[in-house]
């Protein structure tokens, strides 16, 4: 084969294990022999619509399988795959559709409307919906083999950051780039042929997509696709397919260990839990650990593909709290501004190096530029390591909050505010302050028939924080705003609850 990327993977997967489970949606069940034939089928079609070499691919809808027939067919011909976020407004999509060229943009049934009243001077020439019409795009298809010269440095997919701040920036990842992230997930998380895997984390999140699906379909398991995460239908999926490995971001394990159904659920067959996207609580830790089931944690950046640090089960209590160190095949730094080593305890930038680091963004390149230093990404993280090399990220740095000379870390405060038993969700932001400059202030999410006072939340702190750390008010919300991906939009908590 002259393809070398993603595209080639239904083909060399076919070849091994045809009729091996590679995707299961709802009552369907898709081998590998078929997802290789659809996929070169769908890759027929585009091409026959005008997709070329270099082209961008759009795919706009929920977790189905044909999310990932179209990232495999636009590595088939060459192309770049371009992933929405389903929950964007229209003006958003239009605006990732025209940053980044796309000429093809296939899409779910729920989004017709969106789909309809997008602007008409986009590049989008071929529209395709799944469904109906997707199905007989494919029947109408040639099946014969393409192959395409694809190389592991070339273009595989555009993928949007959250755009916490200003316009997403399209992270340009590499055929390499995910290659070599599937391959440290492989490494360090020893994942096996038989893996099940429930994939309800959205697959455009570069989590759902880099640390879950592609590393098992590379090892020849089989993906659940389920199109929304909801906790009562995740038991069922457990217990019904015998799913041996799950990701999430905390958000949703804790919505799972709130459940009624958790003390009594069949969870016999889980064997891997990675949480990411956010510090996972050790409250947290503590509940799964009571039905011998452990976290391992990771950190990592859509620009990395993501994986950057991981800590694995055997540290999971010894180094509570930490990221981990990083993956086989990845380098990470934790600096100064002058980027000089940070001295044990200091804190300090996280850099990282590596054959999964992308190139740069799309169309951007003094953005670009200003990313990187020396040829290390600068994550634009905080974080700090201890005397065995583990690494705890502290926070963003655009996020510490300086209050009278004292640098205060909000990760550090909400970690202690999530172990409140009546607090579900929190967020820690500074607010401006006569005497300090500007001190913390926590909003808190109370659970569901619980009524927290705010004084009593701050006692809770009390000789566990030092004084200048403990906030100063407390504000209760009904919820806090977030990302598709489950992170935290802290620029919008600050405009919702940082002036009054």
């Amino acid at each position: 084969m002259r393809n070398e990327g993603l595209g080639s993977w239904p083909a060399r997967r076919a070849r091994k294990t045809p009729h091996r489970t590679a995707l299961i949606h709802g009552d369907a069940a898709t081998d590998y022999r078929a997802l290789y034939a659809r996929t070169t089928r769908l890759a027929h079609a585009l091409r026959a619509r005008g997709v070329r070499r270099g082209d961008r691919i759009a795919y706009l809808g929920p977790n189905h399988p044909s999310y990932l027939e179209t990232l495999f067919a636009a590595g088939t011909l060459g192309a770049v795959f371009v992933p929405l976020n389903t929950r964007l407004a229209g003006p958003e999509i239009a605006y990732q559709l025209a940053d980044s060229g796309a000429k093809a943009l296939i899409y779910g049934r729920a989004f017709q409307g969106l789909v309809a009243g997008l602007p008409g001077d986009t590049d989008v020439r071929a529209y395709v919906e799944v469904g109906a019409e997707y199905e007989q795009v494919l029947a109408a298809a040639k099946e014969e083999p393409i192959d395409e010269p694809v190389t592991a440095d070339d273009t595989c997919l555009i993928m949007y950051t959250s755009g916490t701040t200003g316009r997403p920036k399209g992270a340009m990842l590499t055929h390499g780039n995910i290659t070599w992230n599937a391959i440290n997930v492989l490494v360090d998380t020893d994942l096996i042929a038989d893996e099940r895997a429930l994939v309800s984390a959205p697959l455009f999140h570069t989590a759902g997509l880099n640390m879950l699906t592609l590393p098992v379909l590379l090892k020849g398991g089989a993906c659940v696709l389920v199109e929304a995460f909801d906790p009562d239908a995740t038991f069922d999926l457990i217990e019904r397919h015998r799913i041996t490995f799950m990701f999430g971001v905390p958000t949703m394990f804790d919505q799972i260990a709130r459940h009624p159904r958790w003390p009594d659920a069949d969870l016999s067959s889980l064997r891997i839990l990675t949480c990411g996207g956010s510090p996972v609580p050790t409250s947290m830790i503590a509940v799964y650990q009571r039905r011998d089931l452990t976290f391992i944690q990771g950190y990592g950046m859509t620009e990395a593909a993501p994986g950057t640090l991981y800590l694995d089960a055997e540290h999971a209590v010894s180094k509570a709290g930490s990221a981990g160190v990083p993956h086989f095949f990845s380098d990470v730094r934790v600096v100064r501004p002058d980027l000089t080593a940070a001295d044990t305890g200091e804190t300090g930038e996280v850099i990282v190096r590596g054959p999964h680091v992308m190139p740069g963004y799309w169309g951007l390149p003094e953005e670009t530029a200003a990313s990187f230093a020396d040829g290390w990404f600068r994550s634009g993280d905080a974080a700090r390591t201890d005397e065995d090399g583990y690494v705890f990220i502290v926070d963003r740095i655009k996020d510490m909050i300086i209050s009278g000379g004292e640098n205060i870390y909000p990760a550090e405060i909400e970690d202690l505010l999530l172990a409140h038993p009546d607090i579900v969700e929190c967020a820690v932001i500074g607010v401006p302050d006569d005497k300090w400059g500007e001190v913390p202030r926590a909003v808190v999410v109370p659970r569901e028939g619980a009524a927290p006072d705010p004084d009593a939340v701050l006692a809770h702190l009390s000789g566990r924080l030092a004084k200048y750390k403990i906030p100063k008010s407390v504000v209760i919300a009904d919820e806090l705003p977030r990302t598709a991906s489950g992170k935290l939009l802290k620029s919008r908590v600050r405009k919702r609850y940082g002036n009054s």
